[in-house]
């Protein structure tokens, strides 16, 4: 959303798009997962009385809605990419295997994953641990509006501390919000550490990329 209430913030769009390319004009495979709050939250459309598979459902749209839009300012920069849709939604785009993700990267293209996990009930950390898991990531960077994880909402509380790095089960216990219990279980028991970061900040993406020590890293001992 940006500075927007709703929808999409072109300029915050186009920053993404500009910073998703950088990398990868490293020639560094990127698979992005997008969520679509800006537009619709199936847990929010639940509340207000909708049945739970339908908001679920629209929410699952919403991705594809803002995967196009990524796609779109992507290749206005001169990038290239693929919408892959976890169900059939030819012309949309392509439905996920991992065949086609690996023709993806051979050809330069970034990944775009969207339609979450194709089911209800999964949130979109659920959706992007599985396709980090499946294609055989080597870190799954979760991009937020905060830099890294505290000991408490650092929006809320002053006194909160950042972690520079913690574990799976150490954030566990803390009860610590880093995603949803389904992604931090999948992630834990598939070895797969992931890196908590703000990517509204431009550059960071980079700068992670090239190991600069950014965020809270999540891991296994």
């Amino acid at each position: 959303m940006g500075k927007k209430q709703f929808g999409i913030d072109e300029e915050r769009l186009l920053e993404y798009a500009r910073q998703i390319k950088e990398v990868d004009d490293l020639n560094i495979e990127i698979g992005i997962v997008i969520g679509g709050g800006n537009i619709f939250r199936g847990i929010a459309g639940e509340k207000a009385g909708f049945d739970r598979m339908n908001s679920d459902y629209m929410g699952m749209l919403a991705t594809v809605i803002n995967g196009l839009a990524l796609q779109s300012a992507i290749e206005s920069l001169g990038g290239k990419c693929t919408v892959i849709t976890a169900i059939e939604m030819a012309p949309v785009g392509i439905r996920f295997s991992k065949g086609l993700v690996n023709r993806t990267f051979k050809n330069n293209e970034v990944a775009i994953f969207t339609f979450g996990t194709g089911n209800p009930y999964f949130t979109t950390d659920t959706a992007a641990a599985l396709r980090a898991i499946e294609i055989g990531a080597d870190v799954l960077l979760k991009g937020t509006r905060v830099d890294g994880i505290y000991t408490a909402d650092p929006e809320k509380d002053p006194n909160a501390t950042k972690f520079d790095k913690i574990t799976f089960d150490e954030a566990y216990a803390r009860g610590l919000n880093i995603m949803d219990l389904t992604a931090i279980t999948m992630c834990r028991e598939n070895n797969m550490p992931v890196v908590v970061f703000d990517m509204n900040t431009d550059g960071n993406l980079m700068k992670l990329i090239k190991g600069q020590n950014l965020g809270t890293r999540v891991y296994n001992e």
